[in-house]
């Protein structure tokens, strides 16, 4: 049984869903090879997932390949109930996910999503792996593995495993070279820009705009926001990032100097009180505040409700205004969750098509390796990242080159050197 809004949205669900699928090309060819060999073939998958057009084109695969799918909402604020819909009622779906849910709704729904009882899971954050070691480790014998797609988890994943806490393998999607390139650089870099300037209408060229970290995510953005003619500076705690950032010719400050400079403040750290009360207190009036990193807790929002007066929401869609007791006021977007998602529509769907590629194909790779994996975080094979890519530069037309025999006996023999 299902739990969505609306079901008289599926129509409107489904041509939003075939739209994003005319751009996501090596997805649709991994969809026609599971339907063929359909590698998953009996087993039930539990994901917690933007509820978003381009998520329902990996579901869509899953199903392709033989599996039943449960999904929940990874982020209230960015589920469409229109594609919700249309998955239950179209696809064939299970989905646990409402607009704008509370946080009690939100947990719900996961749980809704797990009382399936899944071989494989996919998260989005580790909400969904957490709750099974927590409060359903009723189910965690039937768990064979799963799929983790954000920085975010990962981190969370590594420290359940040097805690000895991980019950089964879990592979960090995240962390393959097709992901970090398209989803984390140019996916975050262009989607945050844009759900900033949907919410605000702001002019960005002639702004200072403040990045807090500078991984993929960061540099994404401080690309795409130089383009439009900002000023960017960077904050970051590790050296050899924040050297790459000076290098490539970004301004490097420590927050409590940027947090008085800057227009725009973007954190994308995967950690928590990057932006406090402290930084806060000396922010100019007209301050822009957006997360892209995840959860609502790397800009202390908390802390920005104490100091205000007054608070205006829904100043703009997904903006609220708090004016503090000086009168400067400060702009906080999408409440601080995830601005891409919840002030846009996130990466667009060819951006998807590699993520969720990466997904499906190691989906099918643990349907078969996980009796040989021990409780722990993986990474993904080689072969899918490559493959992934070049199925991608195929859609696109590319051709590259290979090795030769005599180039591949190069690289492959310590004896040959200098004649």
């Amino acid at each position: 049984m299902s739990d969505v809004a609306d079901a008289s949205l599926a129509y409107e669900g489904v041509k939003r869903i075939e739209w994003a699928d005319r751009s996501m090309p090596v997805l649709r060819q991994i969809r026609e090879r599971f339907e063929a060999d359909l590698p998953l073939s009996g087993l039930r998958i539990a994901a917690c997932m933007h509820v978003t057009t381009e998520t329902a084109g990996l579901i869509r695969t899953l199903q392709a390949g033989g599996a039943s799918v449960a999904l929940a909402a990874s982020n209230p604020l960015s589920t469409q109930d229109d594609v919700a819909a249309a998955l239950v009622h179209e696809y064939g779906a299970q989905v646990f996910a409402r607009a704008g849910t509370d946080r009690e709704g939100y947990y719900r729904h996961i749980h809704q999503a797990l009382e399936t009882g899944p071989d494989l899971v996919l998260d989005d954050g580790c909400d969904l792996v957490n709750t099974l070691h927590t409060e359903r480790v009723d189910l965690i014998d039937t768990v064979r593995g799963g799929c983790e797609q954000t920085t975010t988890g990962v981190i969370r994943l590594h420290q359940m495993a040097r805690e000895g806490a991980l019950r089964f393998p879990m592979v960090a999607v995240n962390d393959t070279d097709t992901k970090h390139m398209f989803d984390n650089r140019y996916g975050t870099g262009q989607s945050t820009l844009d759900g900033i300037v949907r919410a605000t209408n702001t002019l960005l060229a002639g702004k200072t705009i403040v990045i807090a970290g500078f991984g993929y995510c960061g540099r994404g953005l401080a690309e795409r926001a130089r383009g439009l003619g900002a000023r960017v500076v960077v904050t970051e705690i590790d050296p050899v990032k924040a050297l790459d950032a000076a290098l490539q010719g970004y301004t490097v400050l420590p927050m409590t100097e940027a947090a008085r400079v800057g227009d725009v403040f973007i954190t994308v750290t995967g950690n928590r009180d990057v932006i406090t009360a402290d930084h806060l207190a000396v922010m100019k009036d007209g301050a822009i505040l957006a997360n892209s990193g995840h959860f609502d807790v790397e800009i202390d929002v908390r802390a920005l409700a104490d100091l205000a007066v007054a608070v205006h929401p829904g100043v703009r869609p997904q903006a609220d205004e708090y004016v503090l007791a000086d009168g400067r006021r400060l702009v906080l977007l999408a409440e601080g969750r995830l601005v891409n998602l919840a002030a846009a529509e996130g990466h667009p769907a060819a951006v998807m098509d590699m993520s969720f590629a990466d997904q499906a194909l190691t989906c099918a790779w643990l349907a078969e390796a996980t009796p040989t994996l021990a409780p722990a975080v993986h990474e993904v094979p080689k072969p899918i990242d490559t493959e992934v890519a070049r199925l991608k530069l195929a859609s696109m037309s590319i051709a590259i080159d290979s090795l030769t025999p005599d180039q591949e006996d190069y690289l492959h023999s310590w004896r040959l050197g200098t004649t």
